[in-house]
């Protein structure tokens, strides 16, 4: 089997990054693993001791294959960082797991994330691999396809990357000819295309929506576990995007999930559970909505 490099971005958190990267060298595969961090640079004179403080740390990790940090001295921005860091490692490697400084994993995350880029990586319906999965009321099968693409603990290859496309005004026409619009919102309220228009007018600055507008239109799928391996830990408002909610809340998972077991198609009573959950009563109350945005303005 071959073992994907995890591309880990770091900022001025370095409580959250510690959480994170202890929970890696927990996993199976962490002593198989290369780990390369992208350490983003300062985007004022404060967080100039922050990032030392982290990058001391980051030269002190053990536990895997190889350790390889990548620091930043200019402010790049999460967006940047990301799309740039992901683009670069994949010049060299066929597939890489990708996470940010505020996702905790269960132990059993980066076998599941292998055994997924193994098993689909010669099938160009499957663009993206995710180890989060929302907690919605009912039970959700082992695994299974979404057509969309992730951003809290997410895997790809070089084919699935080489779609992603950074121009949103392209993005919303295409979602717009192709009958789309409805189907990127799951079929609510519209937070998603109000998102893609914000990216467009300079609003907010999101590569995660491109990511997942770029998905939809190629009409690829997204695989999702159905107990989630990730939680994101960074929802506590200490983030440059973040606003402080505990909606999107999980409790990893202890044991290992198992690929394989799912077709490659969507089910609409998932789309409908996912509907429900983002667009609940209970959610729609400003905060909630905040939360919502805030959940892909990276």
């Amino acid at each position: 089997m071959t073992i994907a490099p995890i591309i880990l971005f770091v900022y001025n958190r370095l409580a959250h990054t510690k959480r994170t990267v202890e929970t890696l060298q927990q996993n199976l595969l962490a002593s198989e693993s290369d780990l390369i961090v992208y350490s983003d640079g300062p985007k004022k004179n404060d967080d100039e001791e922050k990032i030392t403080a982290i990058r001391d740390y980051l030269r002190t990790v053990k536990d895997f294959k190889s350790v390889k940090v990548v620091p930043r001295e200019k402010n790049f921005g999460l967006a940047r960082s990301i799309t740039d860091g992901v683009t670069e490692v994949l010049k060299t490697h066929e597939a890489a797991i990708i996470l940010e400084d505020d996702l905790i994993t269960s132990k059993y995350f980066l076998k599941y994330m292998n055994d997924a880029l193994n098993l689909y990586q010669n099938d160009d319906r499957v663009i993206c691999i995710t180890g989060y999965a929302y907690p919605v009321k009912t039970e959700l099968p082992v695994t299974f396809f979404l057509k969309s693409a992730d951003c809290w603990g997410w895997a790809t290859w070089q084919r699935g990357w080489k779609l992603f496309n950074p121009n949103g005004e392209e993005l919303l026409e295409l979602l717009r000819v192709k009958g789309l619009q409805q189907r990127f919102d799951f079929n609510g309220p519209g937070f998603y295309s109000k998102l893609l228009t914000d990216q467009i007018n300079k609003k907010i600055n999101s590569w995660a929506i491109l990511w997942y507008a770029s998905a939809l239109i190629n009409d690829k799928f997204t695989l999702y576990p159905g107990k989630s391996l990730v939680q994101n830990i960074g929802m506590d408002a200490s983030g440059t995007h973040g606003s402080a909610t505990e909606h999107f809340a999980t409790t990893v998972s202890n044991r290992p999930v198992m690929v394989g077991s799912a077709r490659v198609e969507e089910d609409p009573q998932i789309i409908r559970e996912y509907r429900d959950f983002l667009y609940s009563r209970s959610s729609v109350k400003q905060k909630m909505i905040d939360s919502i945005k805030n959940f892909l303005k990276k």
